[in-house]
């Protein structure tokens, strides 16, 4: 763990900054320019989560001052896992949702604060050809029902990459993607129920008619300098907290991995 200095509340009393990214394997993001720390830096959140950081224990020495550092690692090397970066020390962290299909990759960090749980996630990919939908389902269901589980305690406030683009508006080519890993009918069905249950899409919320606004480009054809790209990096959190959001925001001016930074900004 790094040098820490936790408030005297884990959280809440005031305006907080959060903020998600999926680096595509972090001790690569590591050795660019900026690098991850100059980005984490440059954005100073009080709580910040990454994705896919395809890294075991030990593998990577951070020096992350004024932070607690959570990991949790895939069995698989070189594979999926997620961290999170907080100003504050969690009261407790689990790492599993109870999903045979995926609990072994290290896919969720949720950490109690005082006032919230904060869960970051790397939800499975379905996979070309949708090879791998019927884990992808599981794991929706059990998530869903995770988040519920812990909103019965405190609000919740999840992000991370869901791997879904949950409507048109939100990818540059909807109609040659339909049916496609990220944009098949069973995976945006699966986020609305998410949504359903009780939970609010930050950026769209406060932003409901914006096109262009993406988070993923795909390394081929362009894509990024384009700007054909998806939104699958989201924050949401528990309705009843909907209405202290402040701010959400997309980083597409941060390079370094092919998603950029996702933020939001909530009073507790």
């Amino acid at each position: 763990m790094a040098d820490s200095k936790p408030a005297e509340k884990s959280g809440g009393d005031g305006r907080i900054k959060l903020v998600s990214w999926n680096v595509n394997g972090l001790r690569a993001t590591l050795k660019k320019d900026p690098s991850f720390t100059d980005v984490m830096a440059a954005l100073d959140a009080d709580v910040f989560a990454v994705q896919e950081t395809k890294l075991q224990a030990g593998q990577v020495e951070l020096d992350t001052p004024g932070y607690h550092q959570t990991w949790s690692y895939a069995e698989r090397k070189g594979y999926s896992g997620t961290a999170v970066f907080s100003r504050w020390e969690p009261l407790q962290v689990v790492r599993t949702i109870g999903c045979e299909a995926a609990d072994d990759e290290g896919r969720v960090c949720a950490l109690e604060f005082d006032d919230f749980w904060f869960v970051d996630v790397y939800t499975p990919n379905a996979k070309q050809g949708l090879l791998r939908i019927d884990e992808r389902m599981a794991w929706d269901e059990r998530y869903r029902a995770f988040l519920q589980e812990l909103d019965q305690d405190k609000p919740v406030i999840t992000c991370g990459d869901f791997n879904v683009a949950h409507n048109e508006i939100d990818l540059k080519n909807p109609g040659p993607n339909r049916g496609n890993a990220g944009f098949s009918d069973q995976e945006r069905d699966g986020f609305s129920n998410l949504l359903d249950a009780g939970f609010t899409d930050t950026f769209r919320a406060l932003n409901p008619t914006l096109e262009g606004a993406y988070s993923w480009w795909s390394y081929r054809f362009n894509a990024r300098k384009n700007n054909a790209g998806w939104r699958i990096d989201y924050f949401l959190v528990s309705d009843r907290i909907a209405d202290r959001v402040v701010d959400a925001t997309i980083h597409a001016d941060v390079f370094g991995s092919d998603h950029c930074p996702v933020g939001l900004e909530i009073e507790l």
